[in-house]
């Protein structure tokens, strides 16, 4: 249940930081950042 909730969170966290985000490379880091916030979380 907890994981269903971080994983829910970093979607929606990755969705409103690419809609910020004009550039792959920035795009890239942005997923990155929500995979090490959920395995910190885990």
């Amino acid at each position: 249940m907890i994981r269903k909730l971080f994983l829910a969170l970093g979607i929606t966290s990755l969705a409103l930081s690419a809609s910020a985000c004009n550039t792959v490379k920035g795009l890239g880091q942005d997923i990155e950042s929500v995979g090490e916030a959920g395995e910190q979380a885990i």
